[in-house]
């Protein structure tokens, strides 16, 4: 062996102890700090139910320390071949000091511009896995720019491109061929790993071909939380949905839609089955294993009955989509995220937020889906270029299609990336809600901050964050249209824009989705639907429910479903048939996490929600409501039924129900009770109501 050659093994064999040196150093620093700091994800359960997972958490921290062993030794591997290169252009033998030194400084230096990189990007991603306060990144982030760091990362490839150039002459020079050989190798497989991981592909327009256009093809795209009053159509004093105000103008927009119950789980399922929420049988988002196989036919399998292809596409927003019985063929989701098993994998924050900054493209796609699918950052983009791909794959075939996007863009915390966090947010402002809503960085700190009254938050920051997530959904949604255009579908296909529910902001003196059914905030949801083959044009100020949306694509789509639902057909009043079909619009409250703010002192209630859960099956990790609070749970929702103007609302209380009625005509924003000037609108809306919770008792 040459002396040559030896020395060149010792170099390897010195980066290659360095690089471990290296990994092992970070990743056991981070594991010690998670352990010593531990910030798990999760509900405070039962001890015992936690003891039976410790052995899980176990496993959860040896997987993400294992990833973390990997992306910290390849980020070493690449500062010991610059060190590697340098030493071959300067002429001089690389020690194993340096090779130390060099491994550290990669794994600093990349760590660090990915971290100015996300906190530009997707700073909700620090919000949602940080344990520190988010003011302390404000001073980083101001000195940040996307342009400063396109221009940095640009010129370190340069810098790489030229210092392997001169590295090559050097060994061509020398007639080192095996060296530059291995070096070329060791590039060209480096970049096609980066490629492979970050560099995803807009999808290219495939030419549908299809010639049987008897059944229209069905794409539907939804937001989570998403307020009926944001729309332009609506008034909203911003400009947030110019290509959705458009699209309802090529279309039909109906103007009040409402959903049985403003939480995701039963909210999605009504939607889906065309039935109320005691039919279907989810009543809140919590729901067991053996409850998940439905009682009705589901929308995407009565289509793929009749020959429909169907798929679902979303972000963490969309796991109750999997989580059920629905009948899609394929699902580009997450897996239910109300699970412990699930919970317990993203680790503690420290870790997840490493890994997290690593995570959102395709490799964490595939490795490590908990971290991409991170509750509380939407992935908008990504979601929507999967969509598009997806509706590529369905123009290719010979059969209809049915596509349910469905996405976080504006649910809580409202961490969009850029540039909409910033396009409405006033720039001095320095609080905790800078990028996001503070304080929920994680499903369970969400009940914990339920109970907070209005003075607790930045509430016309929040506002600010939320209109820019809206803005964020508009344009996705004109991407994918603009898509469905050059697949040349847009004249076969019904689009169909909804969410699951509204938000409030404390028009009632509480926050969030669910807990009041006195305002429309949380109930009314926009609600577009544009048929190619129906006139365009068409406004729809009745009410309508999303229990409507199964029936009336049904009928559109020329197939019969094979029971009866409780929605009706909107049809009549899209083609202008019907001004009004008189329908009665009914809502029901979620599970109240904790005591929010304003509930009167004698209301029936219930403990926290932690209190109630239970993991029934240890196996799965599924959380459920524990059963002897299910039958309190529903006795204690309050209820609305509002039919034309009049809206009545039933609290229940410990001795009898509270009974109010609101003139919406007059009183929009429902503040005065008129019961006692209209006996006979209260005897009518309690009749549909009675009839109703009637059905529910019996278990029709």
């Amino acid at each position: 062996m040459s002396a040559i050659d030896a020395s060149w093994i010792g170099a390897v064999t010195d980066a290659a102890m360095a690089c471990a040196l290296v990994a092992v150093a970070c990743t056991g620093a981070l594991l010690i700090k998670s352990i010593k700091d531990f910030t798990r994800t999760g509900p405070q359960l039962r001890s015992e139910v936690h003891a039976h997972f410790s052995g899980y958490l176990v496993y959860a921290l040896g997987r993400l320390g294992l990833y973390t062993l990997v992306i910290a030794g390849l980020m070493a591997a690449a500062g010991c071949l610059v060190y590697a290169l340098v030493a071959v252009v300067l002429d001089f033998r690389p020690g194993r000091l340096g090779f130390v030194m060099a491994a550290s400084a990669g794994f600093a230096g990349i760590t660090a511009l990915r971290f100015c990189q996300t906190l530009v990007w997707t700073p909700a991603l620090f919000a949602a896995s940080s344990q520190y306060q988010m003011r302390r990144f404000t001073r980083l982030w101001r000195h940040l720019s996307v342009q400063g760091l396109d221009v940095a990362e640009s010129l370190l490839a340069l810098g790489m491109l030229a210092l392997t150039g001169a590295t090559s002459w050097v060994l061509v020079a020398h007639a080192e061929w095996l060296k530059l050989t291995l070096l070329v190798v060791a590039l060209l497989a480096g970049v096609a790993a980066l490629r492979w991981a970050f560099a995803w592909r807009e999808p290219a327009p495939v030419r549908s071909t299809r010639a049987d256009a008897g059944h229209p093809n069905i794409l539907m795209i939804g937001s989570d939380t998403l307020r009926a009053d944001r729309l332009g159509s609506a008034g909203y004093h911003r400009e947030l949905t110019p290509f959705l105000d458009g699209l309802g103008e090529s279309g039909t927009l109906f103007t009040h839609c409402y959903v049985p119950c403003a939480r995701t789980a039963p909210s999605l399922l009504s939607l889906l089955t065309g039935c109320w929420p005691h039919r279907h049988g989810a009543r809140d988002n919590f729901v067991a294993d053996d409850e998940t196989q439905l009682p009705v036919p589901a929308l995407p399998q009565i289509l793929r009955d009749a020959g429909y292809r169907t798929t679902v596409i979303g972000d963490w927003a969309a796991a109750d989509m999997g989580k059920f019985a629905l009948g899609f063929e394929t699902r580009d989701i997450p897996a239910d995220q109300w699970n412990m098993k699930y919970l317990l994998r993203q680790g503690p924050k420290d870790l997840r937020l490493f890994l997290s900054m690593f995570a959102r493209n395709r490799f964490g796609k595939k490795f490590l889906p908990e971290l991409y699918y991170l509750a509380g950052v939407p992935l908008t983009r990504q979601v929507g270029r999967d969509t598009r791909e997806a509706i590529s794959r369905m123009a290719a075939a010979d059969r209809p299609f049915l596509v349910n996007a469905f996405m976080a863009s504006t649910h809580p915390p409202f961490g969009s990336d850029h540039p909409y966090y910033t396009l409405y947010a006033k720039p001095d402002y320095d609080g905790e809600s800078k990028f996001a809503l503070a304080r929920l960085s994680d499903p369970f700190e969400i009940i914990r901050r339920q109970g907070d009254s209005r003075k607790e938050f930045d509430l016309d920051q929040i506002i600010d964050l939320y209109d820019g997530s809206v803005r964020s959904f508009d344009d996705e949604v004109a991407q994918i249209i603009r898509h469905l255009e050059r697949c040349q579908l847009a004249q076969s296909t019904i689009v169909v824009i909804y969410s699951d529910h509204g938000m409030e902001f404390f028009e009632h003196e509480t926050w969030g989705q669910g807990n009041s059914v006195v305002g429309d905030f949380s109930a009314r949801i926009p609600l577009i639907v544009a048929d190619p083959r129906v006139s365009p044009g068409r406004r729809v100020d009745a009410i309508v429910r999303s229990i409507d949306v199964a029936p009336t694509l049904l009928e559109l789509a020329g197939v019969r479903s094979p029971m009866a639902l409780d929605g009706t057909s909107l049809v009549p009043l899209m083609r202008g048939e019907r001004g009004d079909l008189g329908l009665a619009a009914y809502s029901e409250t979620g599970i109240w996490l904790t005591t929010i703010p304003g509930m009167a002192p004698d209301h029936l209630r219930y403990p926290d929600l932690p209190d109630m859960l239970d993991v029934p099956d240890k196996r799965t990790g599924t959380l459920a409501i524990k059963p002897e609070f299910k039958r309190p749970i529903i006795d204690a929702k309050d209820r609305m039924v509002r039919k034309g103007q009049w809206k009545l609302v039933y609290q229940p209380m410990t001795t009898s129900a509270l009974i109010t009625l609101f003139d919406l005509d007059a009183d929009p924003d429902c503040r005065h009770d008129v019961s006692a000037q209209h006996p006979e609108v209260v005897s009518e809306l309690q009749r549909l109501l009675r009839g109703l919770m009637e059905a529910e008792a019996k278990g029709a």
